[in-house]
């Protein structure tokens, strides 16, 4: 096999792992400083103008910022046809920094665990797969309907040496989104994908005449990656059919969607198809671009509440799924806090629990139950059993992989400089209503200690 020639040598790209998470998180929190940019890096310095600024309606120079963006921050080389997209870093950035936080918070495993993904429509730049291999130990499965696309993606691979972790697989538009046969296994850890925006081009074109100025990356795309059948609806919704039978072989099932009114249609759909466990986020970019995310699971496993609300839960309330999070007790910070662990520690080992441990050096514990265990429902049978009324029988032996598992929990005590919380977290379970029974049982234990 030919490979392509590398050109000079790449710059230091740090191995993945939670450790530089922390330095990941802080890109792009504020507007990329082009001057300073410029100093750093000689072919962006090369566009900018007088005046320190972009020249946003000129596709060379949009390119180039994504080029240097990526070279700087991730140790990353770019090479694009100029009739491709051109993503947007900071966008497509945050996408992944959303992504870290929805598998790690539905996982009992420590962050930073090995993963795989796929991307569904990677494009010619591969950007996804490029920028979760340089931030984490995952692999990717990257599919694409054009050829010139995965032309162009299989050499951004080659070039960052990153043949080993991402795999392309080409596709038609009849196939299915997630190959999953095709690719030679039984499951993977989540799909992600970037549908196009628009049904037609006269779409596009209508969207394009409102905006006020060119956005972060002007448009360079072609039709394939701007345009489908009944837009960015129609797409999601064939990924949720296809997850309807595939089910929980995958975790996650997300997309970014490009418009609000496309998130709402998509949430009812899965209202309707009785999907509990989802998650919804907002990306917003500066002061011009946001963009949307959805994700939905069959698993039991509730995503954090930063990662699964992460809107204004009083402007979009009936698009938000069930809070997962809630205080059970808050004093001012100069009280001790010994006595509130003491009572943690009385009511929830009371309890007849799967599991409960409680981490010291941490104030946080972990807990798991098959149902509710608290209430008076659960003490009246109890007695009943003790004084005979009712015939007990061992349970049988779950079986390997069952859910026997109704609620887990997590419970932490955070002291901050002004005040000290107690929150209860819900971190697996189908039922919202056991979690806030949970959570009133465990508020009237404590509430005497504010």
């Amino acid at each position: 096999m030919i490979r392509p020639d590398p050109g000079p040598p790449r710059p230091h790209r740090p191995g993945p792992g939670v450790s530089a998470d922390g330095r990941f998180r802080r890109l792009y929190e504020s507007e990329p400083d082009f001057k300073q940019l410029a100093k750093n890096h000689a072919p962006f310095a090369a566009f900018l103008q007088d005046n320190g600024q972009l020249d946003f309606s000129d596709p060379a120079a949009t390119m180039q910022l994504t080029k240097t963006l990526l070279e700087l921050d991730f140790g990353l080389q770019l090479e694009l046809p100029e009739d491709r997209l051109c993503p947007p870093v900071p966008n497509r950035h945050n996408y992944i920094l959303w992504l870290k936080d929805l598998m790690d918070s539905t996982s009992y495993e420590p962050p930073g665990r090995q993963l795989c993904g796929l991307d569904v429509g990677t494009g010619a730049s591969c950007i996804y797969p490029l920028l979760g291999t340089a931030q984490r130990p995952w692999c990717f499965i990257a599919t694409d309907i054009d050829a010139k696309s995965l032309s162009h993606a299989k050499n951004n691979i080659q070039i960052n040496g990153l043949d080993d972790r991402i795999r392309l697989l080409g596709r038609k538009p009849e196939d299915t989104l997630v190959p999953l046969g095709e690719a030679g296994i039984q499951s993977i850890d989540f799909v992600m994908m970037n549908p196009p925006f628009y049904d037609s081009e006269d779409d596009m074109l209508s969207s394009a005449k409102k905006k006020a100025r060119p956005p972060l990356s002007a448009c360079t795309g072609a039709p394939v990656e701007m345009v489908c059948d009944g837009g960015e609806v129609a797409h999601v919704g064939r990924l949720l059919r296809e997850s309807l039978v595939l089910r929980d072989r995958i975790q996650w099932y997300t997309s970014m969607v490009g418009k609000l009114g496309s998130l709402d249609a998509l949430v009812e759909q899965l209202h309707a198809n009785g999907i509990d466990n989802y998650a919804v986020t907002e990306f917003i970019q500066g002061n011009k671009t946001r963009r949307w995310a959805l994700g939905w699971s069959f698993g039991p496993m509730r995503p954090a509440e930063h990662a699964a609300r992460g809107m204004k839960a009083s402007t979009w309330k009936k698009i938000m799924p069930p809070p997962v999070r809630t205080d059970l007790l808050v004093m001012s910070a100069g009280k001790p806090v010994d006595p509130v662990v003491a009572r943690i520690q009385q009511a929830v080992g009371s309890l007849e629990l799967i599991s409960w441990v409680w981490e010291p050096d941490g104030a946080r514990g972990l807990g798991r139950t098959k149902e509710n265990v608290w209430g008076r429902a659960w003490r009246r049978k109890r007695l009943r059993e003790q004084s005979g009324e009712v015939r007990t029988e061992m349970p049988a032996p779950a079986a390997a992989g069952s859910e026997e598992c109704q609620l887990g929990f997590g419970i932490a005590v955070v002291a901050g400089k002004s005040e000290t919380c107690v929150t209860l977290h819900w971190r697996e379970g189908h039922d919202p209503l056991i979690f806030e029974s949970l959570g009133g049982f465990l508020h009237g234990k404590l509430k005497d200690l504010a």
